[in-house]
């Protein structure tokens, strides 16, 4: 006569099943994780950064494995599913351990809870990093506003002081463009303002890196307008625009870069707006594109509009002489460097030899690095190991560049694997590009601009970029970063109690009309 099994017992054997699992993955991901640390060793400059560095390495090896089944288990068991381990990987596997293993009943050598203290260190080392590169948060949560000084804050200080007093938390410098007189100009202006506020302002001074430009361009005569189907001569020099055939053409700086294209090559203007595909090389060394997208009403060529070519290694110096010129002042005159197109740990090493040869203390100077290509995705570890294990520092999302390298729909993926891996690293986040774009050119912000606002929370900072209506953006966005503060921290939901649909105990809805006013049910 055959009899069912027990339940209780295959539940007891499911249990023991999976502590034995998690178990194995505990102790793989330490193993891993600490070889992985040892071969960082060399790079790793400054005591702080060790234990960060060492919980970046075991959320490595942990994430090297697909944990989605995993998950499933535990969250129906009312347990951790692992899914906000970011800043204290061992802590949330030993407490996941410990509590199986209380469930099955088993033996188990696990301190169980994990002190508190396990699971506050990478929170409280990433709030200490932000708070050594931006200064303390001046809010109730712990997101900066970076803005972007456009050239009238050489000459206006009330200009600048008028933005501090808004919200500004940090100013940036873009060094593509003005003139090392006006970062100066910018950078005193600042520092005179945030004084006059009582706040600590830090400013960022950005290098241009290694950004392809158009250096000049050749419309067809008339007003004609570059559209979908025209084709486009990409040339090296002014002389080889003014000698080439009639037609839409532009100078491409450094010009050596075409010797990299090749037919099929993709090749996209100003952050996107315009994309098209090299067709064929001409004789006098020029490549010619078709235009595939393009605005409705046509683009208009300008000169200083940023190249990229995503599929094609550039190969170029990361550090161009212009670069290295433009440190002479940014060393002497910023708290932060932004490093743009960097690619590679060696991109960072090069950097701060640079910095180090202009600056006593260059360990103690802030460097940002910008990821916006696909080498620097590729790379982020090494790139986060070199410098964080050397000085401050902290990563922008450079979304601009970033979409065009590696494809508009892989975006959003890659922006949340960016903000995951620098939290395991406790490294600070700035969350870059487009912020309330439409805001600070109109005065009006589009629906999607205020999620994508909202999302930026989850950054230690957030930039808006320079236009008209700044100020009015400025102070939108501190609003509502203060606000969402008490929803979200991280990748972690707060559960303060809604006050959107409360009502008293027991009272039933009834809908709003003539005679009922609104509210009349809901507390507001």
């Amino acid at each position: 006569m055959a009899y069912d099994s027990d339940p209780r017992e295959e539940a007891g054997n499911d249990l023991q099943s999976l502590l034995l699992h998690v178990r194995d993955l505990r102790d793989s991901v330490k193993l891993e994780g600490r070889a992985l640390h040892r071969s960082w060793k060399p790079h790793l400059k400054r005591a702080e950064a060790t234990a960060s560095m060492l919980n970046f390495a075991h959320y490595l090896a942990l994430r090297s494995r697909d944990l989605r089944p995993l998950q499933d288990q535990l969250a129906r068991l009312g347990l951790s599913s692992l899914g906000r381990a970011e800043g204290h990987v061992l802590a949330s596997l030993d407490a996941v351990t410990g509590a199986l293993a209380r469930l099955a009943s088993a033996p188990d050598q696990t301190p169980w809870p994990p002190p508190a203290r396990h699971f506050m260190r990478g929170a409280n080392r990433l709030e200490a990093n932000a708070a050594g590169l931006f200064g303390p948060p001046r809010r109730r949560g712990t997101t900066r506003i970076m803005t972007t000084l456009p050239t009238e804050a050489a000459t206006e200080p009330g200009y600048v002081r008028s933005l501090i007093q808004r919200g500004a938390d940090i100013v940036r410098i873009n060094c593509a463009h003005d003139t090392p007189d006006d970062w100066i100009a910018m950078a005193s202006n600042a520092r005179e303002a945030a004084h006059m506020c009582g706040r600590y302002v830090p400013v960022l001074m950005d290098i241009a890196g290694p950004k392809l430009r158009t250096a000049a361009t050749r419309h067809p005569k008339g007003d004609k307008r570059l559209e979908v189907g025209d084709t486009l001569a990409l040339v090296a020099s002014e002389a080889a625009l003014d000698a080439g055939e009639p037609g839409f053409a532009a100078v491409v700086e450094p010009g050596v870069i075409l010797l990299r294209l090749k037919p099929g090559s993709r090749v996209a203007i100003d952050d996107g707006v315009v994309e098209g595909v090299v067709q064929r090389r001409r004789a006098d060394g020029s490549v010619e594109v078709q235009v595939h997208r393009a605005p409705e009403d046509g683009y208009k060529l300008k000169t200083d509009k940023g190249l990229n070519f995503p599929e094609i290694a550039l190969g170029l110096e990361p550090l161009s002489p212009q670069d290295l010129s433009d440190l002479d002042v940014i060393a002497a005159h910023a708290d932060l460097v932004g490093h743009s197109f960097v690619n590679s740990a060696d991109d960072v090493a090069a950097l701060q030899e640079a910095l180090a040869a202009r600056r006593s203390g260059a360990r103690q100077l802030g460097v940002i690095a910008k990821i916006e290509t696909q080498p620097a995705i590729a790379n982020l570890p090494e790139i986060i190991v070199q410098a964080a294990g050397a000085q401050p520092f902290g990563v922008m999302i450079a979304r601009g560049d970033l979409a065009v390298e590696i494809g508009f729909p892989r975006v959003a993926e890659m922006q949340e694997e960016v903000l995951w891996a620098c939290e395991a690293a406790h490294v600070p986040v700035i969350w870059a590009t487009q912020v309330l774009e439409s805001m600070v050119k109109t005065g009006l912000p589009t629906r999607g601009e205020m999620t994508d606002a909202a999302m930026s929370a989850r950054a230690e900072c957030v930039m808006l970029n320079k236009g008209p209506h700044i100020a009015e953006a400025i102070e939108m966005l501190d609003s509502l970063l203060g606000r969402m503060s008490e929803h979200q921290v991280k990748k972690s939901p707060r559960l303060r109690a809604l006050q959107s649909w409360r009502r008293h105990p027991g009272a039933r809805h009834r809908a709003s009309g003539p005679g009922s006013p609104s509210g009349q049910t809901f507390n507001r």
